[in-house]
C-alpha cells in the first residue's frame, strides 16, 4: 500500500522535482548566512551558464544589489528577492491557457521547429494531454519529407488511441493540413494538431512552405491555425533563442514548448526566451513518456530553481 502511494506521489510531483534541478541555482548552497560580493559573482556565473541571457542576468544582479544597500543582505531576504525577480520576468508574458480560438470547432494547433527538437513526439504528447482533459483530438502527419516522422506519429497515435490523418512520403504537407482540418470538422473534433517538417531557420524556401500550410489551414477553416507552437530543445541554450527569433519572423508564434529539460543545465533559457521574444513558454517536456508534457507554471518554476 505504501509503495503504491509513494509511486502516485512521485508521479504527481515529478515535473516539479525535475524542474528544481534544471538550473541548479540552489540558493541555500550559493549564499552564506550573509550575502557578499563573492556570492553575487557566483550567482552571476551560474545564471550565465544556465543561458539566462546577459540582460536578464544583469537585471537580477542589479535588483539584488539594490536590496543589499537597504541592509537586506541575509540569505532569506536575498532568496526572496531572487524568487520575486524570476517570477516578474516569467509572468510578464505568461499565458498557460491551452488554446485560444474563436468560432466553431475544431481548434487547430500548428507545431513547428527544427529536426531533433522533439516536435513530432511533442505533437503526440499534446494530443494525449488534451485527450486526458476530455477533448477529442485528431493528429495530422504533416512532416511528409521524412517517412520516419509519419511512422513515428502513426505509432504514437496507435499507442495513445488517437485518430490520425496522413499521406505518402513527399506529398504536399499543405494538402495534409487541409484534409486533416476538413476531417476534424466532419468528425466534430475539438482539436486538430498538425506536425510539420523540421525547418532549418536559414532556409527561406522551407519557411515559405510553412506559410503555405498556414494559408491552406485558413482555407479549410477560417482563422486556422489558432495557435502556432514552436518546439525548442532547451539543451541547446542560446541557439534556441536564435531559432525562435527566426521562426517568429516568418510565422507568428503564439507559444513555446520547451523540451529536454530533464537533466538539463540550460533551463535558464526560459527566462531569456520570454524576455527577448515576448512569447510565453506554455509547456515543458520532462521526459519521453506520453504524460511528460506539462503546463509551465511560473511561480512553481521559480521556487524550484531556488530550492
Amino acid at each position: 500500500m505504501f509503495k503504491i502511494l509513494h509511486k502516485i506521489i512521485s508521479i504527481l510531483f515529478k515535473p516539479f522535482h525535475k524542474s528544481g534541478k534544471i538550473i541548479g541555482l540552489h540558493g541555500k548552497k550559493i549564499f552564506g548566512k550573509q550575502v557578499c560580493e563573492k556570492d553575487l559573482l557566483e550567482l552571476e556565473r551560474l545564471l550565465y551558464s544556465a543561458d539566462a541571457g546577459s540582460e536578464t542576468t544583469h537585471e537580477i544582479i542589479r535588483s539584488v544589489k539594490e536590496r543589499m544597500k537597504e541592509n537586506k543582505s541575509d540569505r532569506k531576504s536575498i532568496l526572496k528577492i531572487l524568487e520575486t525577480e524570476l517570477v516578474c520576468i516569467l509572468e510578464k508574458y505568461a499565458d498557460n491557457s491551452i488554446v485560444k480560438a474563436e468560432g466553431g470547432l475544431p481548434k487547430v494547433i500548428l507545431m513547428v521547429g527544427i529536426n531533433g527538437s522533439g516536435k513530432t513526439t511533442s505533437t503526440a504528447k499534446m494530443g494525449y494531454y488534451l485527450k486526458q482533459k476530455g477533448y477529442s483530438v485528431l493528429l495530422a502527419a504533416g512532416d511528409t519529407f521524412r517517412a520516419a516522422a509519419i511512422e513515428q506519429l502513426t505509432h504514437w497515435a496507435e499507442k495513445l488511441d488517437l485518430d490520425i490523418v496522413k499521406s505518402i512520403p513527399n506529398s504536399d504537407p499543405a494538402s495534409v493540413a487541409f484534409d486533416a482540418i476538413s476531417a476534424g470538422k466532419a468528425r466534430k473534433c475539438d482539436y486538430v494538431i498538425i506536425d510539420t517538417a523540421g525547418r532549418l531557420q536559414g532556409k527561406l524556401d522551407l519557411m515559405q512552405e510553412l506559410e503555405k500550410i498556414r494559408r491552406s489551414s485558413n482555407k479549410a477553416l477560417k482563422g486556422a491555425p489558432h495557435e502556432t507552437f514552436l518546439v525548442l530543445d532547451a539543451s541547446i541554450g542560446q541557439n534556441a533563442i536564435d531559432q525562435a527569433k527566426t521562426f517568429h519572423q516568418y510565422t507568428p508564434i503564439t507559444g513555446i514548448i520547451l523540451t529536454k529539460l530533464d537533466g538539463s543545465a540550460k533551463g535558464g533559457v526560459v527566462l531569456a526566451i520570454q524576455r527577448e521574444l515576448g512569447v510565453p513558454v506554455k509547456f515543458i517536456g520532462l521526459g519521453e513518456q506520453a504524460e511528460d508534457l506539462h503546463l509551465f507554471e511560473c511561480r512553481k518554476f521559480a521556487e524550484d530553481l531556488l530550492s
